[in-house]
């Protein structure tokens, strides 16, 4: 109990419980209830720090983060690598100017193309191969926007490959510019002689570069320098090394170490090494070795002139007009050398090397390309058309005479075409013709072999009263008046001529007469036909025009008026006078200008 005579004395509260002292029901339990709300406090205030703390690292960070996006935006992403060299981090023009001085001289080194055995050299600018720097920056991308891959590449790199800028038709255009160099034509071995030593041309395959496939190898190869090995396509050879070898030592070389002596009748020749030289032909055989030939007419042009007086040339039958008649002279037999025969054993002579080497020539009759037999059996013998011309200057009167001198005696056989420029051959000052008067485009002028359409226009119609067959002729332009109208032709060396052809059983002979006047055509055979020319009436007339000739030379003429006729050639059976054919021809003639000369 407590004493009344003194008051109670609390007790102090405890900061934490003690269980000796604490009772169930005890004021005690007041202590312990203030006690935990103070520590809770505590930890809460721990908390708040430690968010606070981890909030700011947070904020730190996303300042870090979006500051150094802001400051990297336009840069190449950090950590990027082209062929080794860094551009990460750094702006796109800086980017590309280092790219362009460090790896430039680098990757556009020229290209070298191995082509078979061959190489040849491609440069890239030339090529249409360039280094695209932007395109190669671009690659990279663009910033990234996630926080790791961006803290990653402070450590981490990213390597990308070079872009390279192609133009598919530059590259092609250029490779086909190598092909002189990369390509070439097989080369089939053989022999050649200098002068009479043999020398072997050595066998060597072809090939061609496959420019298609190639410029695919290169595009997808890019720009980088080296050596390239590329596809070509071969083009063998049949010819081997060991067989050229073998045709020099076995055939070459025999054939050349000594002179053959051919003898004739009664006439010996000699065959020299440099004409044997240069009558040896080689050729591939199938076993990759040469076959060897010699070409006869070198040889028979280096023996015939030495053997010639061993040798007696036939003579054709001719056909002379004798009194007015046509007289057959004889042909005479020859007798040559059967060069074929003779030559034949040749080759096997050459394979000799030793110096008695010789050849027999072989001898045969000759005979005659028109036999006696053969001119009587053409039935030339009676006259069966004529036609005369004049009225031409004497200068043109020369080319008429020489052209009458080299038709006069000509036979046309059954079947045969006559060519007058092809009979004649070139008319020029060599051959005897001179300058004479021509006309050119209705203007008179001059030229060599002027004259000659008089003669064309006089065999013609001798030809056309003969009942020859017209295959080829031409009338002039304007029309001249000495001449049929539509009845007669010019001629024009290489372009315009005079053709007929004999079609029938029997021969034809052309005779000519020339005079300082006229110049006549006759024509010899058998008479099979009559002829008729029906020339028609002169219709649709066109008046000439004036031309004034000024600054060179010039001759006035008053013109003609142009117009257009007709032939027709009837031709009928000379027995029966049946008619057989009936042919019209229109001409039209073009008006000829009145040439005014001005003063």
């Amino acid at each position: 109990m407590r004493s009344p005579d003194k008051p109670a004395q609390p007790e102090p509260w405890p900061l934490f419980d003690n269980p000796a002292r604490t009772a169930p029901g005890s004021t005690t339990e007041i202590p312990r209830i203030l006690a935990t709300p103070l520590h809770q406090s505590d930890q809460n205030r721990a908390l708040r720090r430690t968010g606070i703390l981890v909030a700011g690292l947070l904020g730190l960070l996303a300042l870090a983060y979006f500051i150094d996006l802001a400051m990297s935006s336009g840069d190449v992403p950090r950590g990027v690598t082209v062929a080794g060299v860094p551009v990460g981090g750094i702006t796109r023009v800086a980017a590309e100017q280092r790219l362009r001085e460090q790896l430039e001289p680098r990757l556009s080194h020229p290209i070298t193309l191995e082509a078979g055995d061959v190489n040849a050299t491609l440069d890239p600018a030339r090529a249409g191969l360039r280094l695209d720097w932007p395109a190669t920056v671009d690659q990279a991308g663009k910033q990234p926007l996630n926080p790791w891959t961006r803290l990653s590449s402070l450590w981490r790199t990213r390597e990308m490959s070079v872009v390279t800028a192609t133009h598919r038709a530059a590259l092609t255009a250029a490779l086909q510019g190598l092909l002189s160099t990369t390509d070439r034509e097989p080369i089939e071995g053989t022999i050649h002689f200098v002068g009479t030593r043999p020398v072997a041309v050595q066998p060597r395959s072809g090939q061609h570069l496959d420019v298609a496939t190639t410029t695919d190898l290169i595009l997808a190869r890019g720009i980088r320098g080296g050596t390239v090995r590329v596809p070509v396509t071969t083009q063998p050879v049949r010819t081997t090394a060991d067989g050229i070898r073998a045709a020099l030592h076995d055939v070459a070389e025999p054939a050349v170490s000594a002179p053959v002596k051919v003898t004739g009748d009664g006439q010996d020749a000699m065959l020299m090494p440099d004409v044997i030289a240069a009558a040896l032909r080689f050729a591939p055989d199938s076993r990759g070795g040469l076959t060897t030939t010699i070409d006869n007419p070198t040889v028979i042009a280096a023996l015939n002139p030495q053997l010639s007086s061993t040798q007696k040339p036939g003579k054709n039958a001719e056909i002379l007009i004798q009194g007015a008649a046509p007289v057959v002279l004889p042909s005479v037999d020859g007798r040559g050398i059967d060069w074929t025969a003779s030559l034949l054993p040749l080759l096997d002579v050459l394979h000799n090397s030793g110096p008695q080497r010789t050849l027999a020539a072989s001898y045969v009759t000759l005979p005659p390309t028109l036999s006696t037999a053969q001119a009587t059996a053409l039935g030339i013998t009676t006259q069966i058309a004529t036609f005369s011309t004049g009225g031409f200057a004497t200068d043109s009167g020369v080319n008429i005479r020489r052209v009458a001198e080299q038709v006069t005696g000509a036979i046309l056989r059954p079947g045969e075409t006559f060519s007058l420029n092809g009979y004649t051959g070139p008319r020029n000052a060599a051959t005897g013709y001179v300058d004479a008067g021509i006309i050119d485009h209705g203007r008179p002028s001059r030229g060599i072999g002027g004259g000659i359409s008089q003669f064309a226009t006089t065999l013609y119609n001798a030809t056309y009263f003969a009942g020859l067959t017209d295959v080829e002729h031409k009338e002039h332009s304007y029309y001249i008046s000495r001449y049929p109208a539509a009845r007669e032709a010019t001629v024009f060396e290489g372009a315009i001529d005079v053709k007929f052809r004999d079609d029938s059983a029997t021969g034809i002979l052309i005779q000519t007469v020339w005079t300082p006047t006229s110049i006549t055509v006759t024509l010899w055979g058998t008479k099979h036909v009559d002829v008729e020319s029906i020339t028609g009436p002169r219709t649709d007339f066109i008046d000439q025009k004036p031309e004034t000739v000024t600054g060179q030379p010039c001759t006035p003429t008053q013109g003609e008026r142009g117009f257009t006729v007709t032939d027709t050639r009837v031709i009928r059976d000379a027995n029966t006078h049946a008619e057989i054919t009936r042919h019209t021809r229109k001409v039209v003639y073009d008006p000829e200008p009145q040439v005014i000369c001005a003063p």
